[in-house]
């Protein structure tokens, strides 16, 4: 299955990710090659205020010459969101690679998804009269389609806000959403507007073969001026004058830590690295 990590940080935070040895945590080995990896996609987004720089790729990091130059360059965000992806809707391609972003409310919204949803279109339609045009996929996975209905439950907020909706009401809609797609499949995903962070913790393809619990691992490190975390295909740092708190979600623990498995359908926020539910 596909692979989510994610930082939220109360200060910038350096976050240099090498996708080829990233893709490989939690992933089985290919039959041929015995080669663990998730072959079908890469993707981050790095936040910058309202919006966020995006980069994605159709191909598996391992030969790609854009993840290889990605991996001299350090991006500086409070928040930062990626995703591996092995494939099992649509095809592969850029349009299928996520994470997927779209504009509501005058800022980018972001969202990643790991699991199987397969008669998520069929259970769960997207009617063509009632979608914005922020609300319609691009592509053909479950993934997006399940993004897009999650945009369509948030545009109430959204729409006609001159600032934006409180925390708590945006993770009355997160849950909501969350609640929606559980009994579809594998759930897990992580959502940001470039404030908050969302995440939804449910079932995973884990190590030997069995989808079960947990889905999303959660490590919310104390506040501190200086934050150092290696593990293979990860480096973070964050380093400021004030201590602030910095929190992690991976799909499974990323080196050493005080990473805590998370149950089966919880859903949580987090903003400037602090869990707000």
């Amino acid at each position: 299955m596909c692979e989510l990590f994610a930082v939220s940080s109360a200060r910038e935070a350096r976050v240099r990710l090498r996708f080829a040895e990233f893709a490989t945590h939690g992933a089985p080995r290919e039959p041929l090659t015995g080669v663990a990896g998730n072959p079908d996609g890469w993707g981050a987004a790095y936040f910058d205020g309202v919006d966020a720089h995006v980069l994605r790729e159709p191909v598996p990091a391992v030969r790609s010459v854009f993840a290889q130059v990605l991996e001299d360059h350090d991006f500086h965000s409070p928040l930062v969101l990626a995703h591996v992806r092995r494939a099992s809707r649509g095809p592969v391609s850029l349009a299928n690679t996520q994470p997927f972003v779209r504009e509501l409310g005058g800022r980018v919204h972001v969202f990643a998804h790991n699991g199987d949803l397969p008669e998520v279109q069929q259970q769960w339609p997207l009617l063509d009269e009632a979608c914005a045009w922020h609300a319609r996929p691009v592509g053909q996975t479950d993934s997006e389609h399940v993004f897009c209905q999650l945009l369509r439950m948030l545009e109430p907020l959204w729409g006609d806000a001159r600032q934006p909706p409180s925390r708590q009401a945006r993770l009355q809609v997160v849950r909501a959403f969350a609640e929606r797609v559980r009994p579809l499949g594998p759930a897990n995903f992580l959502y940001s507007d470039g404030e908050c962070l969302f995440a939804h913790a449910h079932r995973r393809r884990q190590a030997d073969g069995v989808v079960r619990e947990p889905g999303l691992y959660l490590w919310l490190r104390e506040a501190a001026t200086a934050h150092d975390h290696v593990a293979a295909g990860l480096q973070v740092h964050g380093d400021h004058a004030q201590a602030h708190r910095l929190a992690l979600l991976a799909s499974v623990p990323l080196g050493r830590g005080d990473w805590q498995a998370l149950p089966g359908g919880t859903v949580l926020g987090l903003a400037d690295g602090e869990r707000f539910a």
